[in-house]
């Protein structure tokens, strides 16, 4: 059946379960305020199963009589005692039991306090009071800590219920993370199961089998099926289909403990006033929202239920999962807080702050971000870095780049920035370094129905720590000591025109020149050079303003993005968003060569000619770096793709192909 779960995240711990008698279980949990600034924040290892939530849910769904819902902390005291964290509650599934985040604890117990709610099968709660007991929550918690904001899960009807709780509270500082919200209950084939219920016999296995194997995650059916075509040995497919069935089994009785029939018609007229009021009250419901969707629910219809929330919730993004079902949170591969993280929902106060904010990825998130087809790439551009020490000497890889911070990356931007490609993962993989490329800020803007690509695209790259530009956070990452990429020529130069490979479009103030003078930062030039060894532009900007109806759709599309350059004026000042016209060249290599650090001062800062000679130094600087890559790759025996592909064959395919003599 559909889940009812709901978590809050708020800023500090409180302990519901003991000084609120509440009769409903919720998660709640808080931010942390101190953050790991490793590139790699450590990583729980006593990650929780499926099987872990069958057996804890056992007795958490045992029939009881007159008992009340309660809250509970899923963590251990001692794992929820810093009030620095943020606030969160998880509004449990329709099965009651608030364990539908078990697999998620450990991860969300080191940002946040969690709390959960429970709700026993023998509980009849309406739910106007449901809604009630989580607004007393939640009014707590804001007045103990104000300005901090209190984070709703909910599942299903744990989703109504949270935003049930945002439309009667729109002051209120809360982040709803909703995932397959029965606000679709209306168009569900669940509505039509309680006429059918209240003339069959008590005993439903026969037709309630199906929708209980849809409900477990991961699909028992599925998984046997898979295991087959895996071709794996006998023995091992045996197993693995009879841990399947006994899986499945366990799940079966679980839920007939705490579904019989009065039960399960009580659940289903709670889904539709829950869905009813939900979807009444939309309009008044101002929080700042994440639609969880799977594409492979066959309890509610989720995957359209999400593209309809984003058009009636105005601060509302939508995450698809089309591989999953119903129970997504309790789902292999799913992670919370990576989500979160990825999406930028993670905050410690009222404004995001990019910075302050930011928590590095872990080991795993950073092999997901540079999975199977990342790395495909990577092979295929044979990316060759090149630094240069304090003393002058070219060394290969990035040796030579500064340890501490703050230091300054500035560099051209190759063709539509495939440079992000491989920058951020080889500062990771060789330095242990996280890089906060400042970005367009359109890859953080929110559109709704524009022609834009969708923010979604641009997850991995504020994962791994991309920070919208604008001088406000160039100063913050230089303030917290940070290694800073930086392309002043922005969009301009990214989007150039035919003929203009690694012409420089920068502006012609030198203000990131007295902005790391504040702080004594270090600049690095650096160049980028190979995209035109896999693309080459055949049509243009210049092409296609030509064309009328073209002309009017790159207005609108400029016109939706966020304005970066207004007060910048001639060609380095255009900042149109189009896509130039591409066609595909055999692959070359790409190429990254960090030329000399440059120290500034208190001398550029108070001087604004000396500021303008060191800009100058680092443009002449980038120009050398990209001179000399062009020159010298012509004498690389590796350049192509194909002898390079020979050589991984021949020396393995983690061995460093070599390049031009340095």
């Amino acid at each position: 059946m559909a889940a009812t779960g709901l978590h809050v995240l708020s800023a500090v711990g409180l302990r519901i379960g003991e000084k609120h008698k509440l009769s409903v279980g919720v998660v709640v949990a808080l931010p942390r305020v101190s953050v790991s600034v490793t590139a790699f924040s450590s990583e729980q290892r006593s990650a929780k199963s499926f099987r872990d939530y069958l057996e804890a849910a056992r007795d958490f769904i045992r029939p009881e009589e007159n008992s009340p819902s309660r809250w509970f902390s899923p963590l251990e005291s001692k794992a929820r005692c810093d009030r620095a964290r943020s606030f969160s509650s998880y509004l449990v599934s329709i099965d009651g039991n608030g364990l539908g985040l078990m697999r998620q604890h450990q991860k969300l117990g080191q940002m946040f306090d969690i709390w959960c709610l429970h709700i026993p099968p023998s509980n009849r709660t309406a739910f106007p009071d449901l809604v009630r007991m989580v607004e007393t929550t939640v009014k707590s918690e804001s007045q103990r800590s104000p300005g901090k904001p209190i984070y709703l899960v909910g599942e299903s009807l744990g989703a109504c219920i949270a935003l049930a709780v945002a439309a009667c509270n729109p002051h209120i500082d809360l982040v709803l993370i909703l995932s397959n919200p029965a606000t679709s209950f209306g168009n569900s084939s669940l509505q039509h199961l309680a006429p059918l219920l209240k003339v069959l016999p008590d005993q439903l296995d026969i037709i309630a089998f199906p929708s209980v194997l849809s409900l477990i995650p991961g699909g028992p059916l599925k998984r046997m099926i898979a295991h087959w075509v895996r071709g794996l040995p006998a023995n091992e497919t045996a197993a693995n289909i009879y841990q399947d069935l006994v899986t499945a089994s366990t799940f079966t009785s679980i839920l007939a403990d705490a579904f019989g029939r009065e039960t399960l018609l009580w659940k289903l007229k709670l889904l539709d006033s829950a869905a009813l009021f939900a979807n009444a009250h939309l309009h008044l419901v101002q929080a700042q929202t994440l639609i969880l969707s799977s594409g492979n629910d066959h309890i509610l219809p989720s995957r359209y239920e999400g593209k309809r929330l984003r058009k009636k919730l105005p601060k509302c993004e939508v995450r698809s999962f089309k591989d999953n079902g119903h129970c997504l949170f309790l789902e292999d591969g799913i992670d919370l807080v990576s989500i979160i993280k990825a999406t930028s929902f993670y905050r410690r106060g009222r404004y995001q702050d990019y910075i302050s904010d930011f928590i590095p990825p872990t080991l795993s998130e950073f092999n997901k971000c540079y999975g199977v087809n990342s790395r495909l790439l990577e092979m295929i551009m044979g990316p060759v870095f090149l630094s240069t020490t304090v003393d002058g000497k070219v060394v290969r890889g990035l040796g030579g780049i500064p340890s501490e911070g703050p230091v300054l990356l500035v560099g051209n931007h190759m063709l539509l920035a495939s440079d992000k490609i491989s920058l951020p993962g080889q500062f990771v993989h060789e330095r242990n370094i996280n890089l906060r490329p400042l970005v367009h800020p359109m890859m953080f803007t929110r559109m709704r129905d524009g022609l834009l690509p969708d923010v979604s695209v641009y997850d991995t790259l504020r994962m791994m720590g991309s920070v919208p530009i604008s001088a406000t956070h160039l100063h913050n990452l230089l303030s917290a000591k940070s290694h800073i990429l930086l392309f002043p020529g922005g969009i301009r130069e990214a989007l150039h025109r035919k003929g203009e490979e690694y012409k420089l479009m920068w502006p012609e103030k030198p203000e990131f020149v007295r902005a790391a003078a504040k702080f004594g930062a270090k600049i690095v030039p650096f160049c980028g050079v190979g995209e035109d060894d896999f693309l080459k532009v055949v049509v243009d900007y210049n092409d296609q303003i030509k064309v009328p109806i073209v002309r009017e759709v790159l207005k609108r599309v400029t016109a939706e993005g966020p304005e970066v350059r207004g007060s910048v004026e001639g060609e380095e000042g255009n900042q149109d968003f189009h896509m130039p016209g591409v066609i595909p060249k055999c692959p070359g290599r790409y190429y990254y060569y960090f030329g000399k650090e440059i120290e500034t001062g208190e001398e550029e800062l108070r001087d604004r000619e000396k500021a303008k000679v060191v800009y100058a130094e680092v443009r002449k600087e980038v120009e050398r770096c990209i001179e000399f890559v062009k020159q010298r790759r012509e004498e690389d025996p590796y350049r192509p793709l194909l002898p390079r592909l020979h050589y991984h064959l021949k020396h393995g395919l983690l061995t460093q192909v070599p390049t031009f003599p340095f």
